[in-house]
């Protein structure tokens, strides 16, 4: 049976198995024109002319038959499609699923039913089915009256649900939302919605609605809702007086440069040039309401817009302005997403996991840049112009900075805009360096906002006041204020003018008009650090439900908050931190604790997405054991979408607070516990080469040892063994590898007994141990190992352990044998399809065919390995394929890659193998530099203990002495003492030749 899902994406595909069949736009675009037009047949040159209106009719008329011919092979001929000479139909049968069509016949059903039961069933029945517009992303005449026509019936379906009584207020509830969703400038809608959310009870959430209506219609068309909205919330809000007023906003003032630029540079990037423009200024000097501004004209004209915010605090979540950005309307409705994408993006927003479920554990910290193309896709998927605004970005996280260069070097050509408002002089830890590599990169405008001149000052404060100023006024409020538009609204608004003291003084004196309850929720507001909704406020408050509603309504009726997707922030930052300076620390203390207690409660079910909140208001209100608790959880959510540098700033904290407490048994495996979880985000963030890293492994060896937790310190010392190995401390390594086979015992899980014996097998190689006691360990640890998906050193044995075991067999002269190993786990990488392992055994691999010079073999597995470490940003590999793939091709350019691959590592710390890349780089230099580059060789594998390969590095040397047979003999004999067959038949091969018998 044919799935036929045109309504929020574009896919055939068989609904038994779950096969694409086909995602050709061209080719689903046709069949919606069909199923639009279902059982009304459309003439070819009709069809022919719509679909290819540049082309002749003989032309068009060709190019529809070759289109026929196949889809009617993808899909194998079904008979919903009717094909004649003359005409196509589409006609509805068993074979063939449409939601096009399920819609129709549900909606068709819901209007003609007489039961009100009946009617809310089909009709909700119906809109389950509309998952979308109709073909998100195409923009043809057809296309649009279409989706226009459908979106009417789905918003006449809404007014059906929410006007039949079916005894189902939830189903009523959720139609009043999808309706304001499809039409959000209607203020019926959010009529509905607020008479509904009265009759549930629900007055705070009718008065948000009010609130969100009035944001909304003042944002896009300036003006105030109409007298029935109103009288609504009158009504509400039973007030005995007239409705309060709320204060004017002024339209945008003194900007018409500034504002002509961004328009400038967002007309580039809606043609195609995806770029940067960050507004940059001090505090108050008006950067969002500009942005704001062109928000508002990117929207008239038709663009998707999104907007997101970064918090300065603790508590905020990595990648939360991307993850408010991929929740907006308008860009879900436009997004029509592959699967594998679909998937990427599940990782970041919480609301598409089943509560409880925790963060996804599954990806290894080479999926980065998947996900991040997962997020770019989504952003884009539309086919729209699209503009994002990040404000605050002076406190952009390391993940979203990274996420913007990201996406902007992988579309560079997508009509996308990032508007960006950053605050001067207070640079935040990631902030400066996202916007230098986007300068670097040509993709960054940055507009410099001054404050007002004497003309501009005037001019918006008597927009603000409503009435011309005097000479005099004009002169003293330009005076007192500097021009910063924030300082001249807020001193109107504050009715000091001309204002006497400091904009501190002012927000002070703006904070004290509101009525003791209103303050009060201000306060509290102000300690949560973001936004936050009326539900949280009323749970962490002392005040009824009522009054917390009102004191909201009167904070925003004032402009000291605004509506924000449901929840409230203070309009300026600037508010909040006077609100929060002007709680007490003692009442600061208790309020923090309220909020923490408030937010498990209302997320009970599922705190990951609050776990960073949690943590800062419990540390800030006086609770770090359960901040502690929080603060790992979070840590947890955030390396489950890959942003290991905000985890390791949340167990950062976390260790603060465990370290700060006395000591004691407890408190020690507190922190044993914060030091493993951090281990992991370190290795990703920073690699295995870190110094922190190695401290933190060092630490937690130290207290398993003290508590007596055997299987801790055998955690720790395996961490540590990856640590000491790839820094090149090959001897250290070693004892860690000893020390943790003298820890097994009869119990010890496979996975931990097959990693030991597998660092026991690397370690003895890389000391030039003999290779066959390396060779009984490698088969031991993948005996031990069969079947498990990773070691607890984040590899996978079963491709790992074969590809390296490969130099064991080469080194005891087992050619074939060694060939094979590497092949064997080559083709196992391939058919689990995980790119990280592939690249491991490509790598490993490349060096088995290297040893035995074959130049073709390492040239072809280095190109492969070459394109996955750019296409997933394996570094370490990365620096493997640049010196053997320059020792595959040789000559000057070869050479120069060598050199580079060996500057990187030595510059990460990776020492691993030292003796053996510098070897390969003297191999492509001249006498001089290769006679230098072969010493230097033999000085690091003796300073190193790494030693394998200083057989070859004696052999190659001996080429450069006078008397070449004394060091051929020392290459020799090494290599008979570490049982390295192969190396000892080429040094006596060499002997053979200088000295025949």
């Amino acid at each position: 049976m044919l799935r036929v899902s045109l309504l929020g994406e574009q896919v055939i595909a068989d609904d038994e198995s779950g096969a694409v069949l086909t995602r050709s736009p061209r080719s689903v675009a046709l069949v919606a024109h069909l199923v639009v037009h279902a059982g009304r047949a459309q003439p070819r040159r009709l069809i022919a002319g719509l679909f290819w209106p540049d082309s002749t009719d003989a032309q068009a008329l060709t190019n529809l038959r070759r289109e026929l011919h196949q889809l009617r092979r993808v899909l194998g001929d079904p008979r919903s499609l009717a094909v004649t000479g003359h005409d196509l139909c589409w006609r509805d049968t068993r074979e063939s699923r449409v939601d096009v069509r399920e819609f129709d016949v549900a909606r068709r059903a819901a209007l003609a039913a007489e039961d009100p039961g009946e009617a809310v069933a089909h009709a909700r029945a119906a809109l389950a089915t509309y998952r979308g517009e109709l073909l998100p992303g195409l923009a043809d005449d057809w296309v649009l009256a279409a989706r226009a026509e459908l979106d009417r019936q789905c918003v006449e379906l809404c007014d059906l649900i929410c006007r039949t009584p079916s005894g189902d207020p939830a189903a009523a509830l959720a139609a009043a939302r999808r309706r304001i969703a499809l039409r959000p400038l209607e203020e019926t809608g959010y009529r509905t919605l607020m008479g509904l959310q009265a009759e549930a009870g629900d007055r705070a959430g009718a008065v948000s609605t009010y609130h969100r209506c009035a944001s909304v219609l003042e944002r896009e068309l300036g003006v105030v809702p109409a007298e029935p909205t109103r009288t609504a919330l009158h009504r509400l809000l039973a007030r005995p007086d007239p409705e309060p007023r709320r204060a004017a906003a002024p339209g945008l003032v003194g900007r018409a440069a500034e504002l002509a630029r961004l328009g400038e540079g967002w007309r580039t990037a809606a043609a195609g040039r995806a770029g940067v423009v960050l507004v940059r200024g001090d505090a108050g000097v008006g950067k969002t309401r500009l942005v704001t501004e062109l928000a508002g004209m990117a929207r008239a004209e038709g663009a998707v817009v999104a907007a997101g915010r970064c918090f300065g605090t603790p508590g905020r979540l990595a990648l939360a302005p991307v993850a408010d950005w991929l929740r907006t309307p308008a860009v879900q409705r436009a997004a029509a997403l592959d699967p594998v994408w679909r998937a990427e993006v599940d990782r970041l927003l919480p609301a598409t996991r089943q509560a409880g479920a925790g963060p996804r554990r599954d990806a290894g910290a080479w999926q980065r840049l998947r996900f991040f193309e997962g997020l770019a896709r989504a952003l884009t998927a539309g086919g729209r112009p699209v503009l994002l605004v990040l404000d605050n970005a002076q406190w952009c996280d390391e993940e979203t900075g990274a996420f913007l260069t990201f996406c902007l070097g992988l579309l560079p050509d997508a009509p996308l805009l990032i508007a960006a408002t950053l605050r001067d002089g207070e640079p935040g830890p990631g902030a400066g360096v996202w916007p230098a590599q986007l300068r670097d990169d040509g993709r960054l405008t940055e507009l410099p906002l001054r404050p007002f001149d004497a003309v501009g000052t005037a001019r918006l404060g008597e927009a603000v006041a409503g009435r011309p100023l005097s000479a005099s006024d004009r002169d003293l409020l330009y005076a007192a204020t500097g021009g910063y538009p924030l300082y001249v609204v807020e001193a109107l608004r504050a009715h000091d003018f001309p204002p006497a003291e400091g904009l501190t003084a002012v927000l002070r004196t703006r904070l004290e008009q509101p009525g003791p309850a209103a303050r009060e929720i201000a306060g509290l507001a102000a300690a949560a650090g973001r936004d936050c909704t009326l539900d949280l406020l009323t749970e962490a408050s002392d005040l009824d439900a009522d009054t917390v509603v009102d004191a909201i309504d009167e904070l925003w009726r004032r402009r000291i908050v605004r509506e924000f997707g449901g929840a409230y922030d203070f309009t300026h930052d600037l508010l909040r931190e006077a609100a929060y300076q002007q709680v007490s620390p003692p009442r600061r203390w208790l309020l923090h604790r309220r909020l923490a207690q408030g937010l498990e409660l209302l997320h009970a079910e599922d705190t990951d997405a609050v776990a960073a909140q949690l943590a800062e208001q419990y540390a800030r209100g006086g609770r770090p054991d359960r901040a502690v608790t929080h603060y790992r959880r979070a840590a947890a959510v955030a390396a489950s979408t890959f942003a290991h540098a905000e985890a390791i700033r949340l167990l950062r904290e976390a260790l603060a607070l465990v370290r700060a407490r006395p000591a004691s048994g407890n408190r020690d495996r507190d922190e044993l516990a914060v030091l493993e979880a951090l281990a992991g985000p370190l290795n990703a963030h920073q690699g295995y080469s870190s110094p922190e890293l190695q401290h933190t492994l060092e630490r937690s060896l130290a207290l398993a040892e003290s508590l007596g937790d055997r299987e801790a310190a055998l955690t720790a010392l395996l961490e540590l063994w990856s640590s000491r190995f790839v820094q090149g401390r090959t001897v250290q390594a070693y004892q860690a590898a000893e020390r943790a086979l003298g820890l097994l015992v009869p119990g010890t899980s496979a996975e931990q007994g097959g990693s030991v014996h597998f660092i026991v097998a690397g370690s003895a190689l890389s000391l030039g141990h003999d290779p066959a006691e390396a060779l009984r360990h490698f088969e031991l640890g993948a005996e031990r190992t069969r079947g498990a998906s990773s070691w607890p050193i984040g590899t996978r044995p079963d491709v790992h352990g074969p590809a390296w075991t490969a130099h064991a067999h080469w080194l005891l002269g087992h050619d074939d044998a060694a060939v094979a190993c590497g092949a064997e786990a080559i083709a196992l990488a391939r058919r689990i399809d995980h790119p990280y392992s592939l690249a491991i055994a490509l790598a490993y691999a490349a060096i088995t065919h290297q040893m035995r010079r074959d130049r073709r073999a390492v040239g072809a597995a280095v190109a492969e390995l070459q394109a996955l470490c750019d296409r997933y940003g394996f570094a370490y590999y990365r620096e493997w394929a640049l010196v053997l793939g320059g020792w595959s091709r040789g000559g000057a350019a070869g050479l120069a890659a060598a050199q580079e691959g060996v500057a990187n590592l030595k510059a990460e710390g990776s020492f691993a193998r030292m003796p053996y890349w510098l070897a390969l780089v003297a191999e492509l230099s001249a006498p001089a530099a290769a006679r230098a580059t072969l010493d230097a060789a033999l000085a690091a594998g003796e300073a190193r203990d790494d030693r394998w390969w200083l057989p070859e590095v004696l052999r190659l040397r001996a080429a450069y002495d006078a008397d070449p047979v004394p060091r051929l003999r020392a290459a020799a004999e090494l290599a008979r003492a570490q049982g390295s067959v192969a190396l000892r038949r080429r040094a006596e091969a060499d002997l053979g030749v200088v000295s025949p018998p």
